[in-house]
């Protein structure tokens, strides 16, 4: 697939880096176009074709990523309305902006419509996909292998995508929250900053791997460890005590909330 790909910060280049290093793109086959020279230097180190503008980046790509703020996209578009192939496939990474409204900045229904999240960059992202009537299946599919080059991908109706701001996308906020409260407690107890961090990030890690390896679910997960008169019974009182539950779905509703406003034009 020939790809180009407009913006090359680090969402893009974790999208880039990732497909290529899984062998899902070959580096001759991607075009990059950055206006940031630090970054374009680095897509130069990884052997890609960096073009001197989003015309010239998308000339005979099958497939245009669209890596900008949102805020810069009415310029983009309007620098590349007649320049992308009809049979090009225009994905998009950014925040807010809904298929309909890509539809018609773009000039196509050949739309793509993308949310990665953060942990992207280290190879654990999670992305929700949607997409626009054009697209075939083909297309969709090999759309989907590039994001799950790099985490994992599911395909979404776009009606979810506020909820998906609100688990996936904001959602490593409140895992750091969380760390950082742990690693807090363990410096104060006597751990070395660098050790409260270690076991406060690998306990988290550990815990999601095993969610997602196995059939369990983490409310059977955390029943196996509350043993009646036991240690963690004591610790997850408390939390139940104080709320812990509902403040997390409460966070993730004032999100999705905000999601909603911004998506309407709302601010």
């Amino acid at each position: 697939m020939k790809l180009a790909i407009i913006g090359y910060g680090h969402m893009g280049s974790a999208i880039i880096e990732g497909a290529v290093g899984a062998g899902c793109l070959k580096k001759e086959d991607v075009t990059v176009c950055e206006k940031s020279e630090s970054c374009a230097a680095s897509a130069k180190r990884l052997g890609l074709c960096v073009a001197a503008n989003a015309k010239d980046a998308v000339k005979g790509a099958e497939c245009v990523i669209i890596a900008v703020k949102p805020s810069n996209l009415e310029e983009l578009s309007s620098e590349l309305r007649g320049a992308v192939s009809k049979s090009a496939v225009l994905v998009s990474i950014c925040a807010g902006k809904r298929i309909e409204t890509l539809a018609e900045l773009f000039g196509t229904d050949k739309i793509i419509r993308v949310m990665p999240n953060t942990p992207a960059l280290v190879g654990e992202g999670m992305s929700a996909i949607c997409h626009g009537k054009g697209v075939g299946g083909g297309e969709l599919s090999a759309v989907k292998g590039i994001f799950e080059s790099f985490g994992r991908a599911e395909i979404l109706d776009e009606g979810l995508f506020d909820v998906v701001t609100a688990v996936s996308g904001s959602g490593p906020a409140y895992v750091y929250a969380f760390i950082d409260a742990l690693k807090e407690y363990a410096e104060q107890s006597g751990m070395t900053e660098k050790q409260a961090t270690t076991f406060a990030a690998q306990t988290v890690l550990g815990s999601a791997k095993m969610v997602l390896s196995g059939d369990e679910s983490p409310k059977t997960l955390k029943e196996h460890i509350c043993t009646p008169g036991g240690t963690t019974v004591e610790a997850v009182k408390v939390l139940d005590g104080r709320g812990f539950g509902d403040i997390i779905r409460d966070a993730a509703k004032a999100c999705e909330e905000k999601s909603a406003r911004i998506s309407r034009g709302e601010g």
